[in-house]
Formats: C-alpha cells, sequence, structure tokens
C-alpha cells in the first residue's frame, strides 16, 4: 500500500513543480528581481507653474544640482551649470524634461524630477462681505459659487445682487457682474470659471 502512495507522489511531482514554476513572475524565473516602481517625475501632468512657485528639483546622484527653487517674478528658476532656466508657463513634467535635456551636456543621461511643493501663483482674492477675506488657493476649473463658498458664504450684511469681479487682462481692467441667486439656483452659465488673480468684490 504505502509502495503505490510513493509511486503516485512521485508520478505528480515533477508535474506540480513546472505548474510552480511557470506561476512565478517573469523576473523571478530568470533569477533576477522585479524591478522597483518608477517613481513619477511631477506632481501633476496638467498644473502650469507660475511666478512665486516652490519647485523641488532632484537631479538623481547630483546633490549639488538638486534642491528647493523659488520661480522668479519673472518666471526664472536658477540651478548651478544651467543658470537661469524657464519655468514658468511649464508643467512639472515639462521643466523636468527641459532640465534633463541641457544637463546632457555636462552628465550622462541625467534622471530629473519636478516636484511642486508650493502653489503660491494660482490665487484669487475675496473682498467686502464674506466670512472670510483675502486670498484663497484658485482650483482648476475654480467657479464663482466655489470660491465664495471657500471663504465661508456670504454674510447676512451682503447685497448679493451688486456682487462683481474685477480681472486685470493684459493691462485691461474689466468689473464683471455677477448674478449670484441665478448662479444659485443652478445656472451654470451665470456660475462664472475665475482667473488666476480675479478679486471678487462683495459690497
Amino acid at each position: 500500500m504505502n509502495s503505490r502512495k510513493y509511486f503516485i507522489i512521485a508520478f505528480f511531482a515533477p508535474t506540480l513543480f513546472c505548474l510552480a514554476q511557470n506561476n512565478k513572475p517573469a523576473s523571478l524565473a530568470a533569477g533576477k528581481p522585479a524591478d522597483p516602481p518608477v517613481a513619477g517625475t511631477a506632481s501633476s501632468d496638467s498644473y502650469v507653474i507660475g511666478p512665486s512657485d516652490v519647485l523641488t528639483v532632484t537631479v538623481w546622484k547630483e546633490l549639488s544640482l538638486s534642491g528647493n527653487l523659488l520661480v522668479r517674478p519673472d518666471g526664472m528658476i536658477s540651478m548651478s551649470l544651467l543658470g537661469d532656466v524657464q519655468a514658468s508657463g511649464l508643467t512639472p513634467l515639462q521643466l523636468a524634461n527641459q532640465i534633463a535635456i541641457r544637463l546632457k551636456k555636462y552628465i550622462q543621461d541625467p534622471n530629473v524630477s519636478v516636484v511642486l511643493t508650493q502653489v503660491n501663483s494660482k490665487k484669487i482674492f475675496l473682498l467686502g462681505e464674506v466670512q472670510r477675506k483675502g486670498p484663497v488657493e484658485m482650483t482648476s476649473g475654480m467657479t464663482v459659487l466655489q470660491a465664495i463658498a471657500s471663504a465661508g458664504g456670504l454674510t447676512d450684511f451682503a447685497d448679493a445682487k451688486k456682487i462683481y469681479i474685477l480681472r486685470d487682462e493684459a493691462g485691461n481692467h474689466q468689473k464683471i457682474p455677477v448674478r449670484y441667486k441665478e448662479a444659485l439656483k443652478g445656472n451654470s452659465d451665470l456660475n462664472l470659471v475665475l482667473k488666476s488673480g480675479d478679486t471678487i468684490v462683495v459690497p
């Protein structure tokens, strides 16, 4: 009886071993560990860098070229070897690619990452009869209603019929009336999308 059991185990053992081998990851089957996941090179693929933003630039194995950098009012950052680099108007990923291209003169296959650490360039401002006056960090696609809500809403003394937006665009000063109550009722056409630098005034 025992000899029959040993025969069955001996017959199926090679098959089970082969199945176990086939279920291993390809990298382990080849006798090497799996590659670690590659870290992202940008905090956002869509965010456009602006003046006063703070960036963390990391060049792999090059500590002297890495660090936190402030985007100057002229849109530039300053780096060792490269001097001034245009950052404003680019996404973090685009900036990382530009830095890597310029570093190829000095470093073989530079690995560069750019991470947005402080958002200072995209702000709107609220004045007048809102719960919290002052600057508000602007999110993508932020509307008038969202901005007012982020400021805690209107006070009891607010005149909702006279709210307006002050906008300075290409040197032109605009005063844009806001039909707050109609927008609040769900009319999306009146819930205006804001631009960086807009000031919402609530009389």
